[in-house]
Order: structure tokens, then sequence, then C-alpha cells
């Protein structure tokens, strides 16, 4: 039998704090994104590097796929492309990852209004993909990378379908990546807890955006074959899969980052409450091992939003003291 397809819950885990048993922690996630003491990112972007500065580069042997069995991880690799953009199957020595300059272009980014029901959300995020396949689409393409921006789906049921299996919608399913699809299920958003907070639920899509950022890189499967050859709950599996989670974080603090304060519509005020809400997120909130404590989860969100840095996401060349 095939091992399950590689799998990627939505952060807090995600935005619901995965806790409704205890109340406390709403009260605590309310206090936190409305301190005044907001630390402020003063970040010092720099551009993408052109793609006459980056070499092409060849996939190396094995195939792009994610392992199809845990117990063989050499099984089932999609066969390479030999021309034309290829994904790249590295973790820490991944070229994306080596520049110390190389970030995201600092762009406006127009979004609507936030409004808390169905049809709002899905105008909202839909903008919001938008600017994030402008914002990483080049990056990617710079390094000769096979980007295609992922589909968008807004499950309203209770469960819903996807490559990786069939997904029900609760607190810990906020949203959620598949195989170049992201689903956010509005049901799933938390947006009595959460109100007209847009800033929390962008770093949370970001996030999930994240994962196809590493998804088209060639990490995701990288890293998955490594997951696969540990065992997925293993301690390495789990630490492998804290790597990838924590990266995601990274990734989606440089987006909020590149975009706030330039003249769009991601304000100072969402980047603050998406900087504070991070702090809520993680292991210690979803008593899980596979996504990094919750000072860990917003220390990177924040590495990414200060710096602009990609080289300051290699979670995957971070000690495990710093992945944890």
């Amino acid at each position: 039998m095939s091992a399950p397809k590689r799998r990627s819950p939505a952060a807090v885990i995600g935005v619901s704090l995965g806790a409704v048993a205890v109340l406390v922690l709403g009260l605590v996630a309310i206090v936190a994104l409305n301190r005044d003491e907001t630390p402020l990112a003063n970040a010092n972007f720099r551009d993408v590097p052109t793609s006459q500065d980056v070499p092409p580069q060849q996939l190396p042997p094995g195939g792009a796929g994610a392992p199809a069995s845990a117990s063989d991880p050499a099984t089932e690799l999609s066969t390479p492309s030999p021309t034309g953009p290829q994904k790249i199957l590295k973790l820490a020595d991944h070229p994306i990852l080596q520049d110390p300059n190389a970030g995201l272009q600092n762009r406006v980014c127009a979004l609507p209004a936030w409004q808390s029901t169905q049809a709002g959300a899905e105008a909202f995020f839909t903008a919001a993909s938008k600017c994030l396949d402008a914002a990483w689409g080049p990056f990617l393409e710079a390094y000769h990378l096979p980007f295609t921006p992922p589909s968008l789906h807004f499950p309203t049921g209770a469960s819903f379908e996807t490559e990786c299996g069939t997904i029900q919608v609760g607190i810990a399913t906020a949203a959620y990546y598949c195989e170049n699809n992201l689903y956010v299920p509005f049901r799933g958003l938390q947006t009595d807890q959460y109100g007209n907070n847009p800033g929390v639920y962008l770093a949370l899509f970001a996030h999930e955006y994240g994962h196809h950022v590493q998804e088209v890189a060639g990490l995701m499967d990288a890293a998955w074959q490594k997951i696969y050859e540990a065992g997925q709950n293993s301690p390495a599996g789990l630490e492998m899969s804290r790597r990838k989670e924590l990266q995601a974080q990274c990734f989606s603090g440089m987006f909020l980052g590149a975009h706030v304060d330039q003249g769009g519509t991601i304000t100072r005020d969402m980047y603050n409450k998406a900087w504070n809400d991070q702090e809520t997120r993680g292991d210690n909130t979803s008593r899980s091992h596979d996504h990094g404590t919750n000072a860990h989860y917003a220390s990177w969100w924040r590495a990414g939003a200060t710096s602009n840095r990609i080289a300051d996401c290699n979670t995957f060349a971070a000690p495990s003291s710093e992945v944890s």
C-alpha cells in the first residue's frame, strides 16, 4: 500500500489556537493582538536576483516527486523533463536559500476590506493570492524554477476531498495545502473569535502559500523524502516536519514585511496584529510536535518579516534547538 500523500495542515494548528476547551487561550489571543508594545519591523529590503545572475539548475538524480512509499522512498518518483525549469530536490543547500541579499520586492498589495462572510473571505483570499503570486512568482522564476500559481478552493461543507484524503473542517483546519491546491474553508477560520483582524487571516494564508513555494522549489519533496525515510512519527521525522512548517512561517513573515507600508491595503495595524498573533500558535497550543513551539513559531515568522532575506528562512540549516 502506498503511504499517505504529503500533507500540510494549517498552521495553528493554525489560526484556531487548537484549544476550544481551554477558553483562556482565546482571551490570551485577544490580549496579544491588541498589545501596545508591539515590536515594529524596520526591514532593509532587497530585490530578487535577476535571471542573468542565477545559472540554470539541474534536477538531481531521482526525479521530482515525493516518495510514495515509506518503505521504498525511491519508488514512483516522477521522471524529470529534459528541458524547461525543474524542481531542485535540496534542503539546506537549496539555491534559493544561499544568497544572503535575496528577498521579495517591495510591492503594493490591494485587498478588499475584510468581511466575516463566506463571500467576503473568498474575495479577500482571492486578491491575496494574486499578491502572493506577484511576489513569489518572479522570485522563483529567477532561479529557473517551474512556478505556477496554486489552485484556490473554498470548501463550504463539514469536510472536503483532496489528493491527500478527506479533510474534516475544524479548529485545526483554517487552511490546508495539498499538491498545488490551497483550501480555505470559511468555517475553519474562527471569525467569531478573531473578528475583523485581516492581518491574522493574511498571515495564515501566506503560511499555506509558503508551502506552495516549497512545493515549486523542490523543498517540499525533499523534506517528505526525509520524513518518510525516518518515519512520520519518529523524532527525526517530526523534527523535519517542524523545519518544513517553520520555514513556511518565515516565508509568511517575508510576504507581510515586504508589503506593509507600501501604499496598498496591508497596513501597519494588520502587520502588528499578525506579529503578535504568532505567539498564540504552535505546538504548545495544539499539543502536537510537528509544527514547533509557540516561541519558535513566532521567532521564525518575525525573522522573515524583519529581514526579508530568504537566507534567514533556512530552517533546514538551523540547530535542533531552534526548531524544537
